[in-house]
């Protein structure tokens, strides 16, 4: 395992193959400055990075908020451009990961309160989404003369009815969890006291899987998805040819015919 990062803005914990990143800047609804997105990208660098990392948690520190996303406070001190240029020309984008299309491992967005801006398109970044049921999502850039330029303007047409998407960006309405996972948004909505739990059972039925055979998928979703239909089952995956050379490949079927939990690795053949 390699050793755990420290940093300022944001904390990183890494216990049984999970990784949890949380924001923590409470007193700041957990919005993100320039120095926080750069923690973030050393952060997802690093998990992405560690063999023995294969399912990171992100989250938010304290019961109000996941992330109220650019720190408008920060960008009206230091000018708004200055900020706005930081989260689109740093790898990643925002947050470290809106913008990074090459993280195969599952990540999980864990949201405890308020998701708006940044912080809705962080946790729409992710793979699956479980919400406290007090928290709220939107996307209020234009109310401040900005966008939703870190990837909410194209992900939540595509995650959701288009109309109904562009109701909620062009009024900057918020939706409450339940509305969120009426649209298919989140996968399950729980009270705050079980936010952290339930993100952690969903990891841990994430690790029943092979890893390699998570990441294939994964790629295979998302690469496949606006291909048509036949190339997209025709085309040969690099994390499909990775699992395909693995240990793991072995030890499933020879797990399940010795009739016992697999041992996986995530190691290639020798």
């Amino acid at each position: 395992m390699s050793p755990t990062p420290s940093y300022e803005f944001i904390t990183y914990e890494h216990t049984d193959k999970i990784v949890t990143i949380t924001l923590n800047r409470p007193e700041r609804m957990n919005a993100v400055h320039p120095p926080t997105t750069d923690e973030l990208v050393d952060a997802w660098q690093h998990f992405k990075d560690d063999d023995d990392a294969w399912i990171a948690i992100l989250t938010g520190a304290g019961g109000r908020a996941f992330s109220a996303g650019n720190d408008l406070k920060y960008a009206a001190q230091v000018g708004s451009a200055k900020v706005t240029s930081s989260g689109s020309t740093q790898p990643g984008g925002l947050g470290g990961h809106t913008r990074d299309f090459t993280c195969w491992k599952p990540m999980i967005a864990a949201v405890n309160g308020y998701a708006l801006g940044g912080g809705f398109e962080m946790a729409l970044a992710c793979d699956i989404i479980i919400a406290a049921d007090h928290a709220r999502f939107g996307l209020p850039e234009p109310t401040v003369g900005f966008m939703a330029s870190s990837g909410g303007a194209q992900r939540l047409p595509r995650y959701m009815p288009f109309k109904t998407a562009m109701g909620y960006m062009l009024t900057a309405r918020q939706m409450t969890a339940q509305e969120a996972l009426q649209w298919g948004l989140v996968n399950e909505v729980v009270p705050q006291a079980d936010l952290m739990s339930t993100a952690h059972r969903w990891a841990e039925e994430i690790l029943r899987c092979s890893p390699l055979s998570i990441r294939a998928t994964k790629e295979a979703a998302i690469r496949g998805h606006d291909m048509p239909l036949i190339p997209a089952i025709e085309h040969v995956y690099h994390n499909q040819l990775l699992m395909m050379a693995s240990e793991d490949f072995i030890e499933g079927p020879l797990a399940f015919s010795e009739k016992r939990p697999p041992n996986w690795t995530a190691k290639p053949r020798h």
